[in-house]
């Protein structure tokens, strides 16, 4: 059976009129996508508030003191992972991803990678297009405005796996 097509839609903060607006539309996404989702981790080293970060402002800042105060395996990182059937987790989650050098949403089976922020300067969704058909509903009955270059990107199905690979 073959992969479904996947849209990739750039989710950079800057793109939005706020930052807000962006946590809120990754606040959905994590919402409507909760039953396909497996890990949802971020990297809690050098958390950073991002510069267009308005509400909440001292709450976030709150959870990044709290994460850097936390013990950590000496030399080695570990990524910390969020229970999505958490609604605090999820809250937490949203404000910290774009705080993180790298957070990233897996799906269930592992092999797909949904949502990833990294850098603090890039963000991107890859939607197989049921979940994009169900999060643009969602985004829509919640009154959110879908970006117009969202509703644009054209879908791409994958490569089979033998053709995937940088040869």
């Amino acid at each position: 059976m073959p992969e479904e097509a996947v849209t990739t839609l750039r989710a950079e903060l800057e793109r939005f009129g706020r930052a807000e607006e962006g946590f809120a539309l990754l606040e959905v996404f994590l919402e409507v996508a909760r039953p396909r989702l497996g890990t949802v981790v971020l990297d809690p080293v050098g958390l950073h508030l991002p510069e267009g970060m308005t509400d909440d402002r001292a709450v976030v800042q709150g959870l990044i003191e709290e994460l850097e105060r936390a013990p950590r395996e000496k030399g080695r990182v570990v990524e910390r992972a969020y229970d999505m059937d958490d609604e605090q987790a999820r809250w937490d989650y949203v404000r910290l991803a774009y705080s993180s050098s790298q957070a990233t949403v897996w799906s269930r089976r592992g092999r797909t990678t949904y949502f990833e922020a990294s850098g603090r300067s890039r963000a991107t969704y890859w939607l197989p297009d049921s979940l994009k058909s169900n999060y643009f509903e969602a985004l829509t009955s919640c009154g959110w405005a879908i970006p117009p270059d969202w509703l644009t990107a054209v879908a791409k199905r994958p490569k089979p796996w033998w053709k995937r690979g940088g040869r």
